[in-house]
């Protein structure tokens, strides 16, 4: 009788190692800015978006001159970053980067040659970018709802 209550106890304890073990990689598998997209973007952005480019506002009011020079709208920041995911801008990040699997035309964003330099490597990157988003949305901010925004997650740390 000992030995099955001893038997028992071991599984319960185990069970819970198991369980925790899963809470614990659900916590891990969160993405965040500074734990991967920050260097997605370093790599693959700040060529054109980086601190010496100008502020969106600023860009806006000489987007041909700033584009001539290979210059974006500044995404160097997570702050810089969420004016094109949640700010102003919202929802302006995600139609740029877009695979297009999901407009009527199929034409990916503007920016989604930029991720990678192959189609496996660009859904990577896409893949993690939507997931730290959470909200994917091709909506402009004038377009979406309250619901849109709460969905949008991208959390910094």
């Amino acid at each position: 009788m000992l030995k099955v209550i001893a038997n028992v106890i071991v599984f319960l304890f185990l069970s819970l190692i198991v369980v925790a073990g899963y809470s614990v990689a659900a916590e891990k598998s969160a993405v965040t800015y500074e734990e991967n997209v920050k260097q997605i973007v370093s790599e693959k952005c700040l060529s054109c978006h980086g601190s010496d480019s100008p502020t969106i506002d600023e860009f806006k009011k000489d987007k041909e001159g700033f584009e001539k020079k290979m210059k974006g709208p500044r995404m160097d920041t997570y702050e810089n970053l969420m004016i094109f995911v949640d700010g102003k801008d919202a929802g302006a990040l995600m139609r740029r980067l877009d695979d297009g699997k999901n407009t009527k035309d199929g034409k990916p964003g503007n920016m989604h040659q930029r991720l990678g330099k192959t189609d496996s490597e660009r859904a990577a990157m896409l893949k993690i970018i939507k997931k730290w988003v959470g909200g994917w949305t091709l909506k402009k901010k004038a377009e979406m709802t309250e619901e849109d925004l709460k969905a949008i997650k991208a959390l910094k740390e």
